[in-house]
């Protein structure tokens, strides 16, 4: 298959699933695997479709975020969605520095991936049916600092445990300190924002490739397809969630686990090594 159709498909694939509680990791993986799309070119390659994410986040927020970087001093709205998101950050920062490349080398496979899944979508369910009813905080606006920091503890199974998705971490921490559903997920939004800024900058400066002509286009596929389909999916992800539960996505989480659990079992995935 051409590269470039590769990194179409992925791209599609990291948009619709980078800010869904479904782990945009897991899929990238198990497509990859099935793409034969592996190696130094592959890793870079999801750097920078993440960042097409990014900045699809920055485009649909982008009068919230310059609002509050207008009111950034102390006792204002800017000052304190800003300080919960370091809050939160930090812990999520510390792990991926100790653990990310450990992880990175053991866990990035579709084994661990699935278990990933199916604990994440079992999880979802049960947190949700506990501590959705106990909702006290209906606006990300105001999350306090001991909400942040739980919830960035929460974040930390994303990095410990590739394919539960850090979305779904920080949804479920999110439940669990007493936030809406809406609340939690735009507050994932914007954590992601330094999370994954600074996750792919890192990740850039360690590589030192030389790419081609194909692989450059192919980079700028990924990253506009990953812009525009992340565009579509995420405010359509925020509608949903004000009428609906997270349920669907819980039960899509263990079919996919279970799914590939089987495809492990019939060694379907040596078939593409």
């Amino acid at each position: 298959m051409p590269l470039i159709l590769k990194a179409l498909i992925l791209g599609i694939v990291e948009g619709i699933t980078e800010f869904l509680p479904i782990s945009s990791t897991g899929h990238m993986i198990i497509v990859g695997h099935f793409l034969n799309f592996k190696g130094d070119f592959a890793l870079l390659f999801e750097i920078v479709i993440q960042l097409g994410a990014i900045l699809a986040i920055i485009v649909l927020y982008r009068n919230k975020i310059y609002d509050s970087f207008k009111n950034l001093l102390p006792g204002y709205y800017g000052f304190k969605l800003w300080s919960n998101i370091i809050i939160s950050f930090i812990p999520f920062g510390i792990i991926a520095f100790i653990f990310h490349d450990k992880v990175e080398e053991i866990l990035m496979k579709p084994l661990p991936v699935s278990i990933a899944l199916l604990v994440g979508g079992i999880w979802m369910i049960y947190a949700e049916k506990k501590y959705k009813k106990n909702c006290k905080t209906v606006r990300m606006e105001d999350i306090n600092y001991k909400q942040a920091f739980i919830i960035g503890l929460f974040q930390c199974l994303a990095v410990l445990f590739p394919g539960f998705s850090r979305s779904a971490a920080t949804i479920i921490g999110g439940w669990i300190v007493g936030l809406s559903t809406v609340a939690a997920a735009e507050f994932s939004f914007f954590l992601a924002l330094p999370t994954m800024i600074i996750a792919t900058g890192y990740s850039l400066l360690e590589t030192e490739l030389i790419l081609s002509s194909t692989e450059i286009i192919s980079l700028i596929v990924g990253f506009i397809v990953s812009f525009f389909i992340a565009l579509i999916l995420v405010e359509k992800f925020i509608t949903y969630l004000k009428h609906k539960t997270m349920r669907g996505f819980a039960f899509y989480r263990i079919i996919i686990g279970v799914l590939i659990l089987t495809m492990i079992q019939l060694n379907i995935f040596k078939m593409f090594s």
